[in-house]
């Protein structure tokens, strides 16, 4: 197999592959990631993973995979972005509590030479259970989940958060192992 990078600085992201077996090293991408409206769509994820993997092409030198990745947190075909503050965190947490919804990961695999791509979606639905106001808080002051979409990390919620997960847990983490390990086999055929 071609060296891989992983255009993230996503400690959650690295973790992910280290903990598969997956080797790879980090590179920078150069996109500057922006949603012009928070309508979801596959192609509007599926774009930014593309965006940033093709963004990180002017940094590496030499035969490899380049993979990048976007997740998005969707309630009612809405995405939540990442929180800018406290009261947007718990305004984002109080919309998700009692309710399911999705959490979707796309990500891009690119051949640095032929510029062949694959890309993929995730989804795993995740289901709040009801949420008091002191949970939240409890929550928000402990963890500071301000660099979360959705603003929560699955892997760091306190008991009673979560009623349901149905799918790839690691999707809701940031990125689906599963998921990478077939889009490279995928890219590798297509060579």
């Amino acid at each position: 197999m071609k060296k891989l990078f992983l255009a993230s600085k996503s400690p959650r992201r690295k973790y992910i592959l280290e903990h598969a077996g997956i080797q790879f090293s980090i590179i920078d991408s150069d996109y500057k990631e922006e949603l012009n409206d928070k309508v979801f769509s596959y192609e509007k994820i599926e774009t930014l993973a593309y965006n940033k993997a093709l963004g990180a092409i002017n940094n590496v030198k030499e035969p490899c995979f380049i993979l990048s990745a976007d997740t998005v947190v969707v309630l009612d075909n809405i995405i939540l972005t990442k929180p800018v503050d406290y009261d947007d965190a718990f305004k984002t947490l109080k919309s998700l509590s009692g309710k399911s919804h999705d959490v979707v990961t796309s990500l891009c695999l690119i051949d640095f030479e032929t510029k062949k791509y694959i890309l993929k979606s995730t989804v795993t639905k995740v289901e709040f259970n009801h949420l008091t106001d002191k949970m939240i808080d409890n929550y928000i002051n402990n963890y500071k989940p301000f660099d979360k979409a959705g603003a929560y990390g699955i892997q760091e919620l306190p008991k009673g958060f979560v009623k349901q997960v149905r799918g790839d847990t690691e999707n809701v983490i940031g990125l689906s192992s599963d998921a990478v390990i077939s889009a490279i086999r995928q890219l590798e055929f297509l060579l």
